[in-house]
């Protein structure tokens, strides 16, 4: 006989919110970036985004099915969100067998293999991302700029990212205020009129996304106003002590995967703290990191390798950093 009776210390709260309503969430506020990056990128957008979607959904049915032979989950819209995070990570002309590769390590390597939604460790899409830049770095740093429906998809010119510009620049003794004539003013790239990955070139879009989160309590202000503020802050200090080195905090915010990183990759339910003050602490650490590689590492970008690394620090935030139990009794003296 089958125990009906589930045992738990108190407080007990019933909520309405299920994985599929959050993920739904999440899509929806996903779409003003998607739209952004196809008028930018034209079909290449969408092919990108259509593969990676698809690919996702496929490999988790058919880990599901016929390896792991568990009930099949894909209708809760995490393999989809998994899906948008990996083709926001790309460039639009990213060969179509590629995307699928990191697909299967998004969904059957950092995903499946460890039991699936909720037991993953890592970011599934960053762990797909930076798969893909090891494996296959020519392809997954050949930017297209952006020319809408006017190119195909595998002809499109490309060019290098503002953030490429600025590293190659500097390292060749080249002043910020020269380099910073090379790049899109601040609000074409605020407006997302600039070569990068999909999710990377909307900041606006993003934005909007964030705010549509906040207000629906998908997720707090606590991850992405530590990250936001850390970088802000770090980038600040070192602009102000050698402004010829350095850029200034709001390039930093709108160029690269930080928007897209601090909305939607870091505040991914299942690899990040769960209470508020270790979510700060998270993103201090996740904004820090990111900074760093930027500034003295060897790649432009350290987004997805600053989750990663802090991804890997959760299991002890959430067992260190914890909530006051409730009735529990605080002595004084």
């Amino acid at each position: 006989m089958s125990n009906l009776l589930n045992v738990s210390p108190s407080p007990h709260v019933h909520g309405n919110e299920t994985t599929r309503k959050l993920m739904t969430g999440v899509i929806i506020a996903l779409v003003p970036a998607f739209l952004t990056s196809v008028f930018y990128f034209g079909y290449g957008a969408i092919i990108v985004t259509v593969v990676s979607v698809v690919s996702c959904l496929l490999f988790e049915y058919l880990v599901q099915r016929f390896i792991l032979r568990k009930p099949v989950s894909i209708t809760d819209g995490s393999a989809i969100v998994t899906g948008l995070l990996l083709a926001f990570n790309v460039p639009s002309n990213l060969p179509v067998f590629i995307i699928i590769i990191g697909a299967f390590v998004s969904i059957a390597i950092a995903k499946m293999t460890f039991g699936g939604i909720g037991n993953n460790p890592f970011n599934p899409a960053l762990v797909g991302r930076v798969f893909m830049l090891i494996s296959f770095p020519v392809q997954m740093t050949s930017w297209p700029v952006p020319a809408g429906f006017s190119t195909g998809y595998l002809d499109a010119t490309t060019g290098a990212t503002p953030l490429a510009i600025v590293k190659e620049g500097l390292k060749n003794g080249e002043p910020i205020q020269q380099l910073m004539s090379q790049v899109p003013a601040p609000a074409q790239m605020f407006l997302g009129n600039m070569g990068g990955s999909l999710g990377e070139v909307a900041a606006a879009a993003l934005i909007l996304g964030l705010l549509y989160m906040l207000v629906r309590k998908i997720i707090t202000w606590h991850i992405p106003v530590s990250i936001l503020g850390t970088i802000t802050l770090f980038t600040l200090i070192l602009w102000l002590v050698n402004p010829e080195k350095n850029a200034d905090p709001l390039f930093h915010l709108l160029t690269g995967g930080v928007l897209l990183g601090a909305i939607f990759m870091e505040t991914d339910y299942v690899t990040s703290p769960m209470s508020k003050k270790a979510m700060i602490i998270y993103g201090i650490g996740i904004g820090m990191l990111t900074v760093i590689i930027r500034v003295w590492g060897a790649y432009p970008e350290g987004v997805s390798f600053a989750i990663l690394i802090m991804n890997a620090f959760v299991p002890l935030m959430n067992s260190y950093i914890k909530p006051k139990r409730f009735g529990e009794v605080v002595k004084n003296g």
